[in-house]
């Protein structure tokens, strides 16, 4: 017989999801973590949560930041003011506008997607500090890839401490499906109990949650494969380089190839697609393997 699944709160937290939010809780060095179905979702009914539970909330956002990030703000109803991407200056000008003892959560990613920036983490928790501020860190770009246990950026700068939520995806490094957030006990246990979007949805699959598992405890522990990840960003910039293809140079493992003609671009994107081992050379396919 199939079994069903189920709501984390109603019978559907199995052996598997618990040893998961441990696993991902000490990752980021947090007491505590929650599952969510994507990376998507964590963000949605995380930011939601917090910024609609607290009375008075004002949400400062990244101008960069993930649709995810900007719905789940939307969703709250709560203020929200945009400060310049990656810019501790504009932060603090506006957190220093708000009356001292208003609610404050500041919302910024690690890496970013577009242009495959990484923020100054430490500067902005500096200002948010200063202010009384919450913080909310997402890792989606970068956890399984940078830190010496994959922990993402924080981690590897040693900052992990510092931020009030960190966010991160089982999709991306990882290579599993599922999302979630980390922080402490109490933060954890209030989303758990008034996000509806983690109370009316099913629970992953037991399956699921012992393959990300899995996966969590390997890359822990290969430091190797992030630097063998790092050298094929490195051999796929040369190669760029060599034919004379602009791309957009960053601290980061994306590379945005820069096209400049969006007929061009969706010609490019065709082909790709299409693309098989077929039509690549032996060599090539073992310089990139």
């Amino acid at each position: 017989m199939r079994r069903r699944s189920r709501s984390r709160n109603i019978s559907g937290t199995t052996h598997y999801h618990v040893l998961l939010e441990r696993e991902l809780a000490d990752l980021h060095h947090k007491d505590a973590a929650l599952l969510f179905t994507s990376g998507y979702v964590s963000n949605w009914p995380a930011l939601g949560t917090l910024a609609s539970r607290l009375p008075g909330c004002v949400v400062l956002s990244d101008e960069l930041n993930h649709a995810s990030m900007i719905e789940g703000i939307r969703h709250s109803r709560a203020e929200k003011q945009i400060f310049k991407h990656n810019d501790p200056e504009d932060l603090d000008r506006r957190l220093a506008a708000l009356a001292p003892g208003t609610p404050k959560l500041v919302a910024f990613e690690s890496v970013y997607s577009k242009d495959g920036d990484i923020a100054p983490i430490g500067d902005l928790c500096d200002v948010a500090d200063a202010h009384g501020a919450m913080t909310y860190l997402d890792e989606v770009h970068a956890v399984g890839l940078y830190g010496p246990r994959g922990g993402g950026i924080a981690e590897r700068e040693g900052l992990s401490h510092r931020l009030t939520v960190i966010e991160g995806t089982l999709a991306k490094g990882f290579g599993v499906v599922g999302g979630y957030i980390a922080g402490s006990v109490a933060l954890c246990d209030f989303v758990r109990s008034f996000s509806s979007g983690f109370i009316f949805t099913s629970a992953q699959p037991p399956s699921i949650a012992a393959a990300a598992l899995a996966s969590v405890r390997h890359l822990k522990t290969s430091h190797s494969e992030r630097q063998r990840h790092q050298a094929v960003v490195a051999l796929l910039r040369r190669r760029l380089d060599a034919e004379g293809l602009p791309h957009m140079t960053n601290p980061s493992h994306i590379v945005p190839l820069m096209v400049g003609d969006p007929v061009l671009c969706k010609q490019i994107s065709d082909v790709l697609l299409n693309y098989t081992e077929s039509t690549c050379s032996r060599s090539t396919i073992r310089q990139c393997r």
